[in-house]
């Protein structure tokens, strides 16, 4: 089973959404200084809340492993992640483990963060490219997809491991087959990799998830 959704919370009511989520939440939420940030941290809750209810799960408690990712301890085979970028917010469950990432397609990325930070084959790709930002994003999506797909996020170097992208996606010496999803709204990029391949990707309007 995977589950994967996002929406925009541009709009997003911040004083109803604030009422409608956790304590713990709230005290993420207040830690921001702009609203922007504050739409955005209640958003991803409240996207969370909406596709677990779908499963019929309710009142879940969340942990945090040991890089930080965070996971419901009381029940089992339910895995989630989440992300948010501009405007957008982005949520995966599953019955497995799972990653998520979604960026804004800014064509005035600076590309030597690939020159630096990715694999060498990676950033000769992206300096191939025509669309040279539009490629840099797949590579950044799917890359920061997989490293919170194995729970140590950053900490995980981002030139340690080789993403190939082809007629399909992988992971270069992979044993875990696992699936790279990649996915185009708007001016965003998102990527996810799990175990599941899918073609699925739910929009929710804001005021579905009050």
């Amino acid at each position: 089973m995977i589950k994967l959704a996002y929406c925009n919370v541009e709009n997003l009511d911040l004083k109803k959404a604030y009422t409608l989520v956790s304590q713990n939440r709230q005290e993420k939420i207040d830690f921001y200084r702009f609203e922007k940030d504050k739409k955005l941290s209640a958003g991803a809750y409240l996207l969370l809340k909406k596709l677990l209810s779908d499963e019929n799960i309710t009142n879940p408690t969340f942990k945090s492993g040991k890089y930080g990712k965070a996971y419901i301890s009381n029940h089992e085979n339910i895995y989630f992640n989440l992300s948010h970028s501009g405007k957008v917010v982005l949520c995966a469950i599953s019955d497995m483990e799972v990653g998520v990432d979604v960026e804004y397609n800014d064509p005035t990325i600076d590309l030597n963060i690939g020159k630096h930070y990715f694999y060498n084959s990676e950033y000769e790709n992206i300096m191939n490219a025509e669309n040279q930002s539009d490629e840099f994003f797949k590579y950044w999506v799917l890359k920061e997809s997989y490293m919170k797909y194995t729970g140590l996020g950053m900490n995980l170097e981002l030139d340690s491991f080789e993403i190939i992208i082809e007629d399909t996606i992988r992971l270069k010496d992979d044993k875990e087959n696992l699936k790279f999803n990649l996915f185009n709204i708007e001016n965003y990029k998102i990527g996810m990799v799990s175990h599941y391949a899918t073609s699925d990707l739910i929009e929710y309007n804001i005021n579905e998830l009050y």
